[in-house]
């Protein structure tokens, strides 16, 4: 065997948890290792979360073009140049990606691309990219492993090399027709994004409605946004076969609730949920036991079912946003310093990037209503929103739960910028204030935050 090297911190996969935590322990002088496999930084900066949103901001402005007479603006023939669009992504992603490697640079962090396998407790196989081996074993393990796209197993889906997320980014066409195998946060955000491009978008959904984990009005709301804007839906619907090559010709036959079609299109995308990156790891030789999902068991503090072995991000099967992958993060780094910071109850927002934004926080009516919890409804129409109204962008409605002792228990909001509406009320949760510290505060005018005052004013009395 290889000689084995000694590393006081071996980091597996160089995604937000993994990178943030090899860049906190490597300047204080402990011998620390990242081994990747693919991308520098994870899948956030290269092919998911930034990307993404890059290429949904093109699609806005390709909007604005389609709206330009409500603005009082006169333009000619104008087309959308998916190679332009494609550009400016991998521009972004190239500067990202100098960043991380800067960081790597400055903090002392050894930087290995490579697959990484156990072979016996904490210690480590890796094949790397450019040939040959190296063994390293751990003091310490961190494992920040992902999840990528799940490939349901429908008869024809495989062959007809379907797209997903990552290759739906690096297209240099606009699809003619885009099929989408699955409604949520994936197939919503790319379905308004092909849209706006040009493409005829279809959704196939197996829910009855958009997002069913949320209130039916959030959802209905949605949908009537979307369908506004000519994207179709069929719902209780799941694909069956898929005979052709995407990117060509595409026929997916579905089942819907009480009968069958088949829908044809140019391209078709898969976004029917994540799977984790954990079957070529070989954790069993680690002492690391996965659920029956592939998921890597964790406790409330990300420890492993081996010593000295912590799972982050979403192979720990932790809420798959990077925002939660960050924060399991600073509980990893807390309990190495001694703390006690854990994962048990922890806020987890969320936000859906289709235009306008879905953004949540806390509890919904519908979880409310199931838990037997009491509370006040506030809620406004973004048009009640003033700022929303100068940017003729009134679409959708803010509602907040109000508990007994005046304390928010959730928010959620449908409209322009939602996201960071947001994140001004989950910093109110997360003081513990009451409702009434926003609404009477005194907030500049005309903002959207502006406009969490006048929800509040609606808050029913007791």
């Amino acid at each position: 065997m290889t000689d084995i090297e000694d590393y006081e911190n071996v980091v597996i996969g160089s995604g937000e948890a993994g990178k943030y935590l090899a860049w906190t322990l490597a300047p204080s002088g402990a011998k620390t290792i990242v081994v990747e496999r693919s991308m520098i930084g994870g899948s956030c900066p290269n092919v998911a979360c930034l990307p993404s949103k890059n290429v949904i901001h093109s699609a806005k402005v390709a909007s604005f073009f389609r709206r330009a007479s409500e603005f009082g603006i006169e333009t000619g023939e104008w087309r959308v140049n998916m190679e332009g669009v494609r550009r400016r992504k991998r521009k972004m992603v190239d500067e990202l990606i100098a960043i991380h490697e800067n960081r790597y640079h400055s903090s002392g962090a050894e930087f290995l691309m490579g697959s990484a396998r156990f072979v016996g407790p904490r210690t480590f196989e890796v094949a790397l990219r450019d040939g040959g081996t190296r063994v390293l074993r751990g003091e310490k393990v961190f494992l920040n492993l992902g999840t990528r796209s799940a490939l349901p197993g429908i008869p024809g889906l495989a062959e007809a090399k379907p797209l997903s997320h990552v290759e739906a980014l690096e297209l240099d066409v606009v699809p003619e027709r885009l099929m989408i195998i699955g409604g949520g946060y994936i197939g919503l955000e790319f379905a308004q994004a092909f849209r706006r491009f040009g493409a005829e978008v279809t959704v196939i959904h197996r829910d009855e409605r958009l997002l069913a984990g949320e209130d039916p009005e959030v959802s209905a709301g949605l949908l009537e946004i979307l369908q506004g804007e000519g994207i179709r839906f069929e719902f209780s619907s799941s694909a069956t076969r898929v005979e052709g090559v995407s990117g060509e010709s595409v026929r997916v036959s579905i089942t819907g609730a009480s009968e069958e079609s088949v829908v044809e299109g140019t391209h078709v995308l898969v976004a029917t949920g994540r799977t984790p990156n954990t079957e070529s790891i070989d954790a069993a030789a680690g002492g690391v036991a996965l659920d029956g999902r592939g998921y890597i068991q964790v406790d409330e503090r990300l420890q492993t079912t081996a010593d000295g072995v912590w799972a982050m991000g979403d192979c720990a099967g932790s809420p798959l946003f990077t925002h939660i992958s960050f924060d399991d993060f600073r509980i990893v780094k807390d309990q190495l310093a001694g703390g006690s910071r854990t994962t048990t109850g922890r806020s987890v927002p969320w936000t859906l990037f289709t235009d306008p934004e879905l953004a949540r926080v806390g509890l919904n009516e519908t979880e409310a209503r199931a838990r037997g919890i009491s509370y006040r409804l506030a809620k406004l129409p973004m048009a009640g929103v003033l700022r929303a109204r100068t940017l003729d962008e009134r679409q959708g409605f803010m509602k907040a739960l109000i508990g007994e002792d005046d304390r928010i228990l959730g928010f959620t909001a449908l409209g322009v910028n939602a996201g960071e509406i947001l994140s001004m009320v989950q910093i109110a949760m997360l003081g513990n204030l009451p409702y009434t510290a926003l609404r009477d505060a005194v907030l500049t005018h005309p903002t959207l935050s502006e406009g969490l005052v006048f929800l509040f004013m609606t808050v029913p009395a007791k």
